[in-house]
């Protein structure tokens, strides 16, 4: 199905509904072509766009990938498997291995269409996606220049918390779940599930504020989803916890990379680890006073985000 959407700008983006194969799995996308897409004579650069580890296509990689489409991208957002609207059971489980094939398999998609350049294929990976993203990108050379925004590396997360302060404990206590999760399917029983988010306001707040933030993004409207995974399954702990996003982030160079964060985001860590292991040509962007989930959604901090994305991949792609 092809929608046509008019921005606050009157420019006519638009989006068809398409489908990508990753490992057999069906995975649901959104296609973005800009307003120009019928005239041009050449094939045009063209950006992967990745949601965070527990959102859809329709929230912040949406976004990201409308406003780059305005500025005259391709752009390719999808739901990840197992998430969504795309294929994978059980529902709910986060596989870095997979996550990473999935943005390998959207590559895969554009260079088979005839309006994009095979040689200018970009990736922009949001929260997780960051992650996956880089990793990505770090062993497919079809990627000719990689970005991140309020970039995480879910092992990171898991292992160290969001703040990279945890104890040790926290995930050693998880992984004694997942052991036993997968004990229990083993025998025959359902895939046991564990929320990722606290069920009320005051338990966000109580937990502090990049939760909260979280929480207020997934779980109330105007921003919430009902098809964003509200909880992830056990057997994506041990997954999760042996996974580690920058392993190979030097094998991207010679192409760029690009690191967007805000200045007061929680996991800004995660970025500066990632850009340490990196080579040139490398940029950090700090946007000032932003936080984590600030750059999900909000146009005073998303606004400056594209038009640095704009001029990135115009120059690097």
């Amino acid at each position: 199905m092809n929608t046509t959407i008019q921005t606050k700008e009157s420019t006519h983006i638009t989006r068809k509904e398409v489908l990508i194969l990753s490992n057999k799995m069906k995975l649901a996308a959104h296609l973005y072509l800009p307003a120009n897409i019928d005239s041009v004579k050449e094939p045009l650069p063209a950006i992967v766009v990745g949601h965070p580890g527990t959102a859809v296509k329709e929230q912040t990689a949406g976004l990201y990938a409308r406003l780059l489409a305005e500025k005259g991208f391709i752009t390719l957002a999808f739901d990840a498997a197992f998430q969504g609207e795309s294929e994978g059971f059980p529902r709910g489980l986060e596989d870095p291995a997979q996550r990473v094939e999935d943005i390998k398999a959207a590559v895969s998609y554009l260079t088979t269409l005839d309006f994009v350049n095979a040689d200018r294929i970009g990736v922009l990976g949001i929260c997780a996606s960051g992650g996956y993203g880089i990793a990505a990108a770090a062993t497919d050379n079809r990627v000719k220049a990689i970005a991140t925004v309020s970039a995480a590396d879910i092992g990171r997360q898991f292992r160290n918390g969001s703040d990279g302060k945890q104890d040790l404990t926290i995930i050693k206590n998880m992984l004694n779940y997942a052991a036993a999760a997968r004990t229990a399917e083993a025998k025959g029983e359902a895939p046991a599930s564990f929320p990722i988010f606290p069920e009320t306001e005051e338990q966000a707040k109580a937990i502090g504020l990049h939760v909260y933030e979280g929480w207020k993004y997934y779980c109330t409207a105007p921003y919430e989803h009902p098809r964003s995974a509200k909880t992830f399954t056990w057997s994506s702990v041990d997954r999760i916890a042996g996974f580690d996003a920058f392993s190979f982030v030097d094998m991207i160079a010679p192409r760029p990379l690009l690191m967007i964060v805000g200045s007061e985001a929680i996991t800004k860590w995660i970025t500066d680890e990632a850009m340490a292991g990196a080579q040139d040509p490398k940029e950090l962007f700090v946007i000032e006073g932003a936080t984590h989930v600030d750059l999900y959604y909000k146009d005073v901090f998303v606004k400056p985000a594209v038009d640095k994305l704009e001029s990135f991949f115009a120059t690097k792609l």
